[in-house]
């Protein structure tokens, strides 16, 4: 996607309030992929992305920065947490495991948009073959009609959903999950289809309702119609290419200086991620993929450890730095009221179901988001994810009562509401500071 750096950001404006220096940072790295690509190959391949290290509190949109960004461009994404690998040699995980995932992603990602340019052929099919199950199921009800006209009305009610809840026998194939098994380098291998290719599929009948059929007879129909090495093939260049790395807690095995217990295997993971994101090959279930041109972003809240205790061979290779800040008021108000299906939006919408529409008052938003503030100040600072906290307290009667055949109802929150239904969590915090 063609997008300026200005206009990544005002993209980005809509999820995630402030941290302008952080969507800053990730915006260059997103459109230097894309002035790469416009390069010759012989120049091309001397580019490496740069990698980019983020530094701030939890809740603060470190990860949601990094999940927008690859959501924007639709690029292959996965998170990672540093502290679930160990040295090898220990028992864990291996740090190979993050690209085998990324690989993952991407071939579902391609598959997904390559079955979405099938899907009119495909539903077309399925379809058609549900149709003849139907016939075959109706028979008795054909009478005098001609066959074209009489499954021509089953179309009409299939798409219609009148048959929806209907059951019917239809074959299917059977493919069972097979065990994978993961061979030395880490290729996993499914067992089950070394030989696969070489028979005929399994088919079994099974009664389902027509609903059910048609979904199974889509991805029959959508399977046949893409090209599996295709996919493969895109995918590997789309992870290899457009990937996007995201390593959280890595202040977590950043512990210098600390030689003990579990914490000796700290600067072995360390030295273990370094070649990932310096550049390697790492073989996965779809093929081989370089890690040169994959991006890498690594964030910490580095409340003990500092960016400086890691290893300086991986410091120099996140050579972009930034700090994200803990949120004020202000900016818990923009949450609220800005963002693109904000808390508030959500529970409106979800409360509207049961027919109660809910109002919020400029004050009682100013209030939550002071709770919150203060919440974060006299305990844990867990950053956006305390409104969860809050609003849930908030709306915890009405939430409970709701449901039934009532008419609707309008409830207004104003700030007087929000002090009576949050007494009992802001009291608690109130006393929290004489407790030693």
């Amino acid at each position: 996607m063609d997008l300026s750096p200005k206009q990544i950001v005002y993209r980005l404006d809509k999820y995630i309030i402030g941290q302008d220096e952080a969507k800053k940072a990730v915006a260059i790295a997103l459109r230097n992929r894309y002035r790469r690509a416009q390069l010759p190959t012989e120049v091309r391949e001397e580019i490496t992305p740069k990698n980019i290290i983020m530094k701030g509190p939890t809740g603060v949109g470190k990860t949601e920065i990094a999940r927008r960004l690859a959501k924007l461009v639709k690029a292959p994404f996965v998170k990672v947490e540093a502290t679930k690998y160990t040295e090898v040699g220990y028992v864990g995980k291996d740090v190979e495991g993050m690209i085998r995932d990324l690989a993952e992603c991407a071939y579902r990602l391609v598959k997904a948009e390559k079955e979405e340019e099938v899907k009119s052929r495909a539903t077309s099919a399925a379809e058609k073959r549900i149709v003849r199950v139907l016939a075959d199921a109706k028979k008795e009800e054909r009478g005098e009609t001609a066959k074209e006209v009489f499954e021509a009305n089953l179309l009409d009610g299939l798409r219609s959903g009148a048959y929806d809840n209907f059951t019917i026998e239809m074959e299917v194939i059977d493919a069972p999950q097979q065990p994978m098994e993961l061979m030395p380098g880490g290729a996993a291998i499914s067992i089950g289809s070394i030989f696969g290719d070489m028979f005929p599929q399994k088919k079994k009948k099974r009664r389902l309702t027509v609903r059910e059929a048609f979904q199974i007879a889509l991805a029959e129909e959508s399977e046949k119609l893409v090209d599996e090495d295709a996919i493969k093939s895109e995918a590997l260049y789309r992870a290899e290419n457009d990937g996007i790395v995201f390593i959280d807690e890595i202040d977590k095995i950043a512990g210098k200086g600390n030689r003990n217990g579990a914490d000796v295997s700290r600067e072995g993971v360390q030295r273990d991620i370094l070649p990932i994101v310096e550049g390697s090959t790492v073989v996965t279930k779809y093929g081989p993929i370089k890690t040169d041109f994959i991006l890498f972003i690594a964030a910490g809240a580095f409340h003990v450890a500092a960016i400086e205790d890691l290893i300086p061979e991986l410091q120099g290779r996140f050579p972009v730095s930034v700090e994200l800040h803990s949120l004020t008021k202000e900016d818990f108000v923009r949450i609220l009221t800005e963002t693109e299906n904000s808390l508030v939006f959500q529970y409106s919408k979800l409360l509207a179901v049961d027919n109660i529409d809910l109002q919020f008052d400029k004050g009682a938003i100013e209030r939550i988001a002071e709770v919150a503030v203060d919440m974060n100040l006299t305990s844990e600072d867990i950053g956006a994810r305390r409104l969860h906290t809050v609003m849930e307290y908030l709306l915890e009667d009405i939430s409970f009562n709701a449901g039934g055949d009532y008419p609707m109802f309008t409830l207004h929150i104003d700030r007087k509401y929000v002090d009576e239904h949050l007494r009992k969590l802001t009291g608690d915090r109130n006393l929290k500071k004489y407790i030693l």
